[in-house]
Protein backbone atom coordinates (compact mmCIF):
# COMPACT_ATOMS: atom_id res chain seq x y z
CA UNK A 1 0.00 0.00 0.00
CA UNK A 2 1.61 3.05 -1.35
CA UNK A 3 2.23 6.04 1.87
CA UNK A 4 -0.29 4.14 4.26
CA UNK A 5 -1.78 7.15 6.62
CA UNK A 6 -1.87 4.09 9.67
CA UNK A 7 0.49 1.45 9.78
CA UNK A 8 0.64 -1.31 12.28
CA UNK A 9 3.85 -3.70 11.68
CA UNK A 10 3.88 -6.94 13.72
CA UNK A 11 2.73 -5.87 16.78
CA UNK A 12 2.69 -8.48 19.85
CA UNK A 13 1.08 -7.79 23.14
CA UNK A 14 0.54 -9.94 26.31
CA UNK A 15 -0.61 -10.31 29.80
CA UNK A 16 2.21 -12.41 31.46
CA UNK A 17 2.51 -15.89 29.34
CA UNK A 18 -0.81 -15.57 27.53
CA UNK A 19 -0.40 -13.74 24.41
CA UNK A 20 -3.13 -11.44 23.17
CA UNK A 21 -1.90 -10.02 20.20
CA UNK A 22 -0.16 -11.99 17.84
CA UNK A 23 2.77 -10.47 14.90
CA UNK A 24 -0.48 -8.27 13.90
CA UNK A 25 -0.21 -5.88 10.76
CA UNK A 26 -2.22 -3.97 8.78
CA UNK A 27 -2.54 -0.60 7.20
CA UNK A 28 -5.20 1.90 6.24
CA UNK A 29 -5.28 4.70 3.90
CA UNK A 30 -6.15 8.44 4.84
CA UNK A 31 -9.98 8.80 4.68
CA UNK A 32 -10.64 4.96 5.19
CA UNK A 33 -12.95 3.53 7.81
CA UNK A 34 -11.00 -0.25 8.92
CA UNK A 35 -12.69 -2.28 11.11
CA UNK A 36 -11.55 -5.41 13.15
CA UNK A 37 -14.26 -7.71 13.38
CA UNK A 38 -14.35 -10.86 15.48
CA UNK A 39 -15.55 -12.89 17.97
CA UNK A 40 -15.33 -11.77 21.99
CA UNK A 41 -11.42 -12.70 23.21
CA UNK A 42 -10.17 -12.63 19.85
CA UNK A 43 -7.66 -9.48 21.20
CA UNK A 44 -9.42 -6.58 18.71
CA UNK A 45 -9.98 -4.55 21.43
CA UNK A 46 -6.39 -4.20 22.90
CA UNK A 47 -5.28 -3.70 19.39
CA UNK A 48 -7.31 -0.53 19.44
CA UNK A 49 -6.30 0.49 22.76
CA UNK A 50 -2.44 -0.29 21.50
CA UNK A 51 -3.10 2.19 19.00
CA UNK A 52 -4.69 4.38 21.61
CA UNK A 53 -2.09 4.30 23.55
CA UNK A 54 -3.81 3.04 26.54
CA UNK A 55 -1.81 0.11 26.54
CA UNK A 56 1.85 -0.60 25.50
CA UNK A 57 3.10 -3.08 22.98
CA UNK A 58 5.80 -5.38 23.60
CA UNK A 59 7.34 -5.94 20.21
CA UNK A 60 6.03 -4.00 16.48
CA UNK A 61 5.86 -0.76 15.61
CA UNK A 62 2.32 1.94 15.26
CA UNK A 63 2.74 4.71 13.09
CA UNK A 64 0.38 7.31 12.48
CA UNK A 65 0.69 9.91 9.61
CA UNK A 66 4.39 9.34 9.43
CA UNK A 67 5.42 9.48 13.40
CA UNK A 68 5.88 6.79 15.29
CA UNK A 69 3.84 5.92 18.40
CA UNK A 70 4.47 2.78 19.76
CA UNK A 71 7.59 0.37 19.37
CA UNK A 72 9.62 -1.68 21.96
CA UNK A 73 11.90 1.46 22.77
CA UNK A 74 9.43 4.27 22.31
CA UNK A 75 5.61 5.60 23.94
CA UNK A 76 3.87 8.39 23.16
CA UNK A 77 1.17 9.38 25.20
CA UNK A 78 -2.60 9.20 24.80
CA UNK A 79 -2.90 13.13 24.96
CA UNK A 80 -0.33 13.29 22.65
CA UNK A 81 -1.34 11.04 19.68
CA UNK A 82 -4.46 13.38 18.45
CA UNK A 83 -6.79 10.17 18.45
CA UNK A 84 -10.15 10.32 19.07
CA UNK A 85 -12.29 7.62 20.65
CA UNK A 86 -15.94 6.42 20.97
CA UNK A 87 -16.63 3.87 23.63
CA UNK A 88 -19.10 1.01 23.99
CA UNK A 89 -20.48 2.77 26.55
CA UNK A 90 -20.28 6.13 25.20
CA UNK A 91 -18.62 7.51 28.62
CA UNK A 92 -20.67 10.68 28.39
CA UNK A 93 -19.83 12.95 31.92
CA UNK A 94 -23.20 12.73 33.65
CA UNK A 95 -23.32 16.06 35.33
CA UNK A 96 -22.13 18.26 31.60
CA UNK A 97 -25.11 18.60 29.37
CA UNK A 98 -25.12 17.92 25.83
CA UNK A 99 -22.99 21.14 24.73
CA UNK A 100 -20.85 21.19 27.34
CA UNK A 101 -19.98 17.66 26.90
CA UNK A 102 -19.02 18.26 23.20
CA UNK A 103 -16.88 21.12 23.72
CA UNK A 104 -14.88 19.24 26.52
CA UNK A 105 -11.80 18.55 24.05
CA UNK A 106 -12.03 22.41 22.76
CA UNK A 107 -10.13 23.56 25.50
CA UNK A 108 -7.24 25.14 23.54
CA UNK A 109 -9.72 27.09 21.56
CA UNK A 110 -11.23 30.56 22.19
CA UNK A 111 -14.67 31.12 23.16
CA UNK A 112 -16.00 32.09 19.15
CA UNK A 113 -14.22 29.00 17.67
CA UNK A 114 -15.27 26.96 20.43
CA UNK A 115 -19.16 27.74 20.16
CA UNK A 116 -18.40 27.33 16.38
CA UNK A 117 -17.15 24.56 16.62
CA UNK A 118 -19.22 23.04 18.85
CA UNK A 119 -22.98 24.39 16.44
CA UNK A 120 -21.41 22.74 13.65
CA UNK A 121 -21.17 19.56 14.84
CA UNK A 122 -24.92 19.58 16.74
CA UNK A 123 -26.23 20.61 13.51
CA UNK A 124 -24.27 17.40 12.27
CA UNK A 125 -25.40 15.11 14.33
CA UNK A 126 -28.93 15.98 14.46
CA UNK A 127 -28.49 17.41 18.08
CA UNK A 128 -29.88 20.76 17.93
CA UNK A 129 -33.10 20.22 20.16
CA UNK A 130 -31.11 18.64 23.22
CA UNK A 131 -27.79 21.16 23.13
CA UNK A 132 -29.13 21.97 27.37
CA UNK A 133 -30.42 17.98 28.07
CA UNK A 134 -28.07 16.08 30.30
CA UNK A 135 -27.11 12.40 29.06
CA UNK A 136 -29.87 10.49 31.06
CA UNK A 137 -32.68 12.92 29.55
CA UNK A 138 -31.84 11.67 25.59
CA UNK A 139 -31.90 8.78 24.35
CA UNK A 140 -29.44 5.91 23.20
CA UNK A 141 -28.91 6.65 19.86
CA UNK A 142 -28.38 10.81 20.81
CA UNK A 143 -26.49 9.64 23.37
CA UNK A 144 -24.05 7.45 21.07
CA UNK A 145 -24.37 10.70 18.73
CA UNK A 146 -23.25 12.82 21.37
CA UNK A 147 -20.11 10.56 22.10
CA UNK A 148 -19.35 10.94 18.51
CA UNK A 149 -19.52 14.63 17.98
CA UNK A 150 -17.48 14.65 21.60
CA UNK A 151 -14.69 12.54 19.97
CA UNK A 152 -14.46 14.96 16.76
CA UNK A 153 -14.64 18.10 18.20
CA UNK A 154 -10.64 18.41 18.44
CA UNK A 155 -10.41 16.97 14.59
CA UNK A 156 -8.60 13.74 15.60
CA UNK A 157 -5.89 12.47 13.00
CA UNK A 158 -7.70 9.26 13.65
CA UNK A 159 -10.99 7.87 15.15
CA UNK A 160 -11.47 4.72 17.33
CA UNK A 161 -14.93 3.08 17.69
CA UNK A 162 -14.99 0.42 20.18
CA UNK A 163 -18.17 -1.83 19.79
CA UNK A 164 -20.45 2.05 19.82
CA UNK A 165 -23.72 0.27 18.41
CA UNK A 166 -23.58 -2.83 20.78
CA UNK A 167 -26.08 -0.91 23.29
CA UNK A 168 -28.87 -0.02 20.77
CA UNK A 169 -32.12 -1.98 19.16
CA UNK A 170 -31.59 -3.64 16.06
CA UNK A 171 -33.31 -1.40 14.17
CA UNK A 172 -31.42 2.09 15.71
CA UNK A 173 -28.49 0.37 15.56
CA UNK A 174 -28.36 -0.59 11.47
CA UNK A 175 -30.36 3.35 11.73
CA UNK A 176 -27.25 4.74 13.11
CA UNK A 177 -24.36 2.55 11.77
CA UNK A 178 -25.08 3.76 8.21
CA UNK A 179 -25.30 7.72 9.61
CA UNK A 180 -22.22 7.07 11.51
CA UNK A 181 -20.35 6.00 7.63
CA UNK A 182 -22.17 8.69 5.97
CA UNK A 183 -20.86 11.29 8.57
CA UNK A 184 -17.31 10.11 8.93
CA UNK A 185 -16.81 10.34 5.07
CA UNK A 186 -17.99 13.85 5.01
CA UNK A 187 -15.19 14.80 7.73
CA UNK A 188 -13.38 12.58 5.74
CA UNK A 189 -12.10 10.98 8.90
CA UNK A 190 -10.14 8.08 8.94
CA UNK A 191 -11.77 5.12 11.50
CA UNK A 192 -11.22 1.63 12.91
CA UNK A 193 -14.39 0.30 14.15
CA UNK A 194 -14.19 -2.72 16.33
CA UNK A 195 -17.14 -5.02 16.66
CA UNK A 196 -18.20 -8.78 16.62
CA UNK A 197 -21.30 -8.03 14.29
CA UNK A 198 -20.69 -8.62 10.60
CA UNK A 199 -23.67 -6.68 9.49
CA UNK A 200 -21.99 -3.43 10.85
CA UNK A 201 -18.51 -4.17 9.78
CA UNK A 202 -20.32 -5.04 6.03
CA UNK A 203 -22.43 -1.16 6.62
CA UNK A 204 -19.97 0.88 8.23
CA UNK A 205 -16.36 -0.21 6.93
CA UNK A 206 -14.11 -0.11 3.69
CA UNK A 207 -11.91 -2.65 4.82
CA UNK A 208 -12.52 -5.73 7.41
CA UNK A 209 -9.84 -7.73 9.24
CA UNK A 210 -11.30 -10.99 10.57
CA UNK A 211 -9.49 -11.40 13.70
CA UNK A 212 -8.92 -14.99 15.67
CA UNK A 213 -6.78 -15.67 18.76
CA UNK A 214 -4.82 -12.32 18.04
CA UNK A 215 -4.31 -12.94 14.63
CA UNK A 216 -5.87 -11.67 11.40
CA UNK A 217 -6.99 -14.57 9.59
CA UNK A 218 -7.65 -12.03 6.20
CA UNK A 219 -8.08 -8.18 5.45
CA UNK A 220 -10.02 -8.00 2.70
CA UNK A 221 -13.37 -5.40 1.39
CA UNK A 222 -16.70 -7.02 2.35
CA UNK A 223 -17.65 -8.64 -0.58
CA UNK A 224 -13.96 -10.47 -0.46
CA UNK A 225 -14.35 -12.40 2.77
CA UNK A 226 -18.07 -13.35 1.99
CA UNK A 227 -17.17 -14.92 -1.17
CA UNK A 228 -12.99 -15.53 -1.38
CA UNK A 229 -12.46 -16.51 2.09
CA UNK A 230 -8.53 -17.81 2.96
CA UNK A 231 -9.61 -20.45 5.41
CA UNK A 232 -12.51 -22.18 7.48
CA UNK A 233 -12.74 -20.07 10.21
CA UNK A 234 -13.34 -16.54 7.86
CA UNK A 235 -15.66 -18.26 5.79
CA UNK A 236 -17.53 -19.82 9.04
CA UNK A 237 -17.77 -16.79 10.94
CA UNK A 238 -18.62 -14.82 7.94
CA UNK A 239 -22.17 -15.54 6.54
CA UNK A 240 -24.01 -18.96 6.16
CA UNK A 241 -22.79 -21.75 4.26
CA UNK A 242 -22.20 -25.04 3.69
CA UNK A 243 -18.92 -27.13 3.03
CA UNK A 244 -20.26 -29.28 -0.25
CA UNK A 245 -17.56 -32.77 -0.35
CA UNK A 246 -16.12 -32.90 -3.65
CA UNK A 247 -12.76 -34.49 -5.80
CA UNK A 248 -10.98 -31.84 -7.45
CA UNK A 249 -10.48 -33.11 -11.35
CA UNK A 250 -7.93 -30.69 -12.09
CA UNK A 251 -6.42 -27.27 -10.62
CA UNK A 252 -10.10 -25.34 -12.12
CA UNK A 253 -12.76 -28.12 -11.60
CA UNK A 254 -14.26 -30.10 -8.71
CA UNK A 255 -16.87 -33.01 -8.78
CA UNK A 256 -19.35 -32.95 -6.26
CA UNK A 257 -22.40 -34.29 -5.95
CA UNK A 258 -24.18 -30.78 -7.27
CA UNK A 259 -22.01 -31.78 -10.08
CA UNK A 260 -18.74 -30.94 -11.85
CA UNK A 261 -18.19 -27.20 -10.81
CA UNK A 262 -15.47 -25.04 -11.87
CA UNK A 263 -13.22 -22.87 -8.97
CA UNK A 264 -10.86 -20.11 -9.25
CA UNK A 265 -9.25 -20.59 -5.75
CA UNK A 266 -8.07 -23.44 -4.21
CA UNK A 267 -6.49 -23.51 -0.49
CA UNK A 268 -5.12 -25.85 1.51
CA UNK A 269 -3.93 -27.90 -1.18
CA UNK A 270 -3.19 -31.32 -0.37
CA UNK A 271 0.45 -32.48 -1.73
CA UNK A 272 -0.93 -35.63 -3.29
CA UNK A 273 0.48 -34.56 -6.71
CA UNK A 274 1.40 -31.54 -8.29
CA UNK A 275 -2.27 -30.06 -9.75
CA UNK A 276 -4.48 -31.70 -6.80
CA UNK A 277 -5.73 -34.34 -9.47
CA UNK A 278 -7.99 -36.91 -7.65
CA UNK A 279 -7.79 -35.14 -3.85
CA UNK A 280 -10.17 -34.36 -1.46
CA UNK A 281 -11.86 -31.18 -1.17
CA UNK A 282 -14.64 -28.91 0.46
CA UNK A 283 -16.71 -26.38 -1.67
CA UNK A 284 -18.01 -23.68 0.14
CA UNK A 285 -21.68 -22.85 -0.92
CA UNK A 286 -23.40 -19.50 0.15
CA UNK A 287 -27.29 -19.60 0.12
CA UNK A 288 -27.18 -17.22 -3.13
CA UNK A 289 -25.03 -19.63 -4.82
CA UNK A 290 -27.98 -22.43 -5.20
CA UNK A 291 -30.93 -21.73 -6.64
CA UNK A 292 -34.42 -23.83 -7.94
CA UNK A 293 -34.35 -25.64 -11.18
CA UNK A 294 -37.60 -27.02 -12.07
CA UNK A 295 -36.21 -29.07 -15.22
CA UNK A 296 -32.68 -30.00 -12.92
CA UNK A 297 -32.19 -33.47 -11.88
CA UNK A 298 -30.55 -32.92 -8.86
CA UNK A 299 -33.27 -33.21 -6.15
CA UNK A 300 -33.87 -32.47 -2.89
CA UNK A 301 -36.40 -32.24 -0.15
CA UNK A 302 -37.09 -28.62 1.99
CA UNK A 303 -37.22 -29.52 5.66
CA UNK A 304 -37.10 -25.81 6.97
CA UNK A 305 -37.87 -22.52 5.72
CA UNK A 306 -37.56 -18.90 7.42
CA UNK A 307 -39.31 -16.36 6.13
CA UNK A 308 -37.55 -12.79 5.69
CA UNK A 309 -39.86 -10.51 4.31
CA UNK A 310 -38.16 -10.06 0.96
CA UNK A 311 -36.63 -13.20 0.54
CA UNK A 312 -37.13 -16.84 2.21
CA UNK A 313 -34.32 -19.29 3.84
CA UNK A 314 -34.90 -22.78 2.62
CA UNK A 315 -32.90 -25.70 4.37
CA UNK A 316 -33.14 -28.64 1.76
CA UNK A 317 -31.69 -32.11 2.00
CA UNK A 318 -30.00 -33.79 -0.67
CA UNK A 319 -30.35 -37.78 -1.02
CA UNK A 320 -26.88 -38.25 0.35
CA UNK A 321 -28.58 -36.34 3.12
CA UNK A 322 -26.61 -33.59 3.49
CA UNK A 323 -28.29 -30.17 3.99
CA UNK A 324 -27.52 -27.04 1.71
CA UNK A 325 -28.96 -23.38 2.04
CA UNK A 326 -30.64 -21.63 -0.24
CA UNK A 327 -31.66 -18.21 -0.48
CA UNK A 328 -34.71 -17.32 -2.71
CA UNK A 329 -37.52 -14.34 -3.11
CA UNK A 330 -40.68 -14.95 -1.25
CA UNK A 331 -42.39 -14.80 -4.38
CA UNK A 332 -41.44 -18.39 -4.82
CA UNK A 333 -43.14 -20.49 -2.56
CA UNK A 334 -42.57 -24.01 -1.25
CA UNK A 335 -43.56 -26.28 1.49
CA UNK A 336 -41.58 -28.25 3.92
CA UNK A 337 -41.57 -32.10 2.77
CA UNK A 338 -41.77 -30.70 -1.21
CA UNK A 339 -39.60 -32.39 -3.87
CA UNK A 340 -37.57 -30.01 -5.71
CA UNK A 341 -35.00 -29.49 -8.41
CA UNK A 342 -31.73 -27.12 -7.61
CA UNK A 343 -28.58 -26.20 -9.37
CA UNK A 344 -25.57 -24.16 -8.37
CA UNK A 345 -26.26 -20.49 -10.02
CA UNK A 346 -24.22 -20.43 -13.57
CA UNK A 347 -23.45 -16.33 -11.85
CA UNK A 348 -21.54 -17.27 -8.99
CA UNK A 349 -19.76 -21.00 -9.82
CA UNK A 350 -16.84 -18.40 -10.78
CA UNK A 351 -17.02 -17.20 -7.08
CA UNK A 352 -16.84 -20.56 -5.78
CA UNK A 353 -13.83 -21.22 -3.18
CA UNK A 354 -12.77 -24.97 -2.37
CA UNK A 355 -10.62 -26.36 0.89
CA UNK A 356 -8.35 -28.93 1.22
CA UNK A 357 -9.99 -31.53 2.97
CA UNK A 358 -8.47 -31.32 6.97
Amino acid sequence: MNNPFLQLNNIQQSYGDHIVVDTLSFALKKGTIGCLLGPSGCGKTTVLRCIAGFEKIHSGEIVLNGALLSSAEKFVPPEQRHIGMVFQDYALFPHLNVTDNVGFGLYRLNKTDKQQRIHELLDTMHLSQVIHKYPHEISGGQQQRVALARALAPRPNLLLLDEPFSNLDVNLRERLSMEVRDILKQQHITAILVTHDQAEAFTVADEIGVMHQGVIQQWGTADNLYHHPSNRFVADFIGQGTLLPGIMQDSHHVKTELGVLPVTLTLQKTDRDDNNTNCEVEVLLRPSDIEFDASSSIQATIINKAFRGAEVLYTVRLNSGLTLLLLATSSIWHKIGDRIGIQVRSDRSKTITAFGQQ
